[in-house]
C-alpha cells in the first residue's frame, strides 16, 4: 500500500464531519472488555470507522474507550481548525496522548532538501515554522519529516550535508516551544528514489543535527522491507528513536497478518522503558465491523508479552 493512498483512504471527508460530543461506545457490538495496553498505540482515523461511525469525535472517543491511550492523524495540519481543536479538546478530556502529525510537504518526485536550493529550503523552513502552531492547538509533541527525493545530479555527501543544514535551521525553531520532528526512512518498494532510506543513515543524520529537537521515526514496517534486522538495529539506534510505527509485511495491515514477530518487538521495546507513542500506520486486512474488532484483537495479542 503506497503511504500517499493509505494517507488518503483513511481520512477521507474527515476534516468536514459535524461534530459530535458524547461518546458511542453503545454502538460497538462486541461484549469485549477494554484493552489495558502496556505501550501507548495510536490509531488514526478511519481505522476504526465501521464500529465508531464517520465523525471523528466518535471515533476518538470510541479509541479511548477501546483502551487507546494515544492517536496520530498525518492529515491534521491540513484539518479545519475547528475540528483541530474540538479534537484537541476530547483527546485531553478522555487521556489520549497525540502522536504525528506530517510537518510539511513531501517531495515524492523531486529532490528539495537533498538540493541544497535555498527555495526549497525557506519553504520547508516555513512549512515548520506553521507546524509550531498546529502542534499547540493540538498538543503534540512530534511531528513527521521526510527530507525527500534524492538529488541524482550530487553525491551523496553533498546531499548528506544539504539535509543537515536545512534540520539544523529547523531544529532552531522547533527547540524553543520543546517539539520535535522525527525523520522517517522510507522503503525502496513502496518509495523509489527517496533519500532517507535506512536507519543507520537517520541515526547519523540526527549525530550530525545534534539537537534535542531532531530524532527518529523508526517505522518497523518500511524498516523491514529495506533492512531487516529490526532489534539489533532499533537497539543501535535507541538514543536517537523517539517515535515508532507499525505495520506487518506483506500487506501493512495490523500485526499478526504478516511475518514480523511483533510480540518479540514491543517486548524489546517495552523492556528498555519506551515511554513514548507507536503509531499504528496501517490498514485494516478485514473489511467492516470484524475487521475493525480484528485490529484491537491483534494487539491485544501482540501485546500480552
Amino acid at each position: 500500500m503506497k503511504r500517499r493512498n493509505f494517507i488518503k483512504k483513511s481520512t477521507l471527508a474527515a476534516g468536514t464531519i459535524p461534530f459530535a460530543t458524547n461518546s458511542i461506545s453503545s454502538m460497538n457490538d462486541s461484549m469485549n472488555e477494554s484493552a489495558t495496553f502496556k505501550l501507548k498505540y495510536a490509531p488514526h482515523l478511519g481505522m476504526f470507522k465501521n464500529l465508531a461511525g464517520e465523525d471523528p469525535i466518535a471515533q476518538l472517543n470510541f479509541m479511548a474507550d477501546e483502551g487507546f491511550n494515544a492517536f496520530e492523524d498525518n492529515e491534521m495540519k491540513g484539518r479545519d481548525i475547528a475540528l483541530q481543536s474540538n479534537m484537541a479538546k476530547t483527546m485531553e478530556k478522555r487521556g489520549i496522548e497525540m502522536g504525528v502529525f506530517v510537518a510539511h510537504k513531501i517531495y515524492w518526485k523531486e529532490p528539495n532538501l537533498a538540493s541544497g536550493d535555498e527555495a526549497m529550503r525557506k519553504e520547508f523552513l516555513s512549512d515548520i515554522k506553521s507546524s509550531v502552531e498546529v502542534a499547540k492547538r493540538v498538543n503534540a509533541k512530534w511531528m513527521t519529516v521526510v527530507p525527500g527525493h534524492v538529488d541524482l545530479r550530487q553525491n551523496m555527501a553533498y546531499q548528506t550535508a544539504n539535509v543537515v543544514e536545512s534540520l539544523k535551521q529547523a531544529s532552531a525553531i522547533l527547540e524553543p516551544h520543546n517539539l520535535t520532528m522525527v525523520l522517517e526512512p522510507l522503503n525502496f518498494r513502496n518509495h523509489p528514489g527517496l533519500f532517507l532510506t535506512e536507519s543507520p543513515q537517520a541515526y547519523q543524520i540526527c549525530k550530525a543535527v545534534d539537537s534535542p529537537s531532531c530524532k527518529i521515526l523508526f517505522d518497523i514496517y518500511h524498516q523491514q522491507i529495506q533492512e531487516g534486522n529490526l532489534i539489533p538495529n532499533i537497539e543501535k539506534c535507541w538514543d536517537e528513536i523517539a517515535y515508532f510505527q507499525i505495520g506487518d509485511n506483506p500487506g501493512r495491515n495490523e500485526p499478526t497478518t504478516g511475518e514480523i514477530n511483533y510480540k518479540n518487538i514491543f517486548k524489546s521495546i517495552h523492556s528498555k522503558g519506551f515511554d513514548g507513542i507507536l503509531g499504528m500506520e496501517h490498514g485494516n486486512s478485514i473489511k467492516g465491523k470484524d475487521g475493525d474488532r480484528r485490529v484491537i484483537d491483534a494487539y491485544k495479542e501482540v501485546d500480552s508479552f
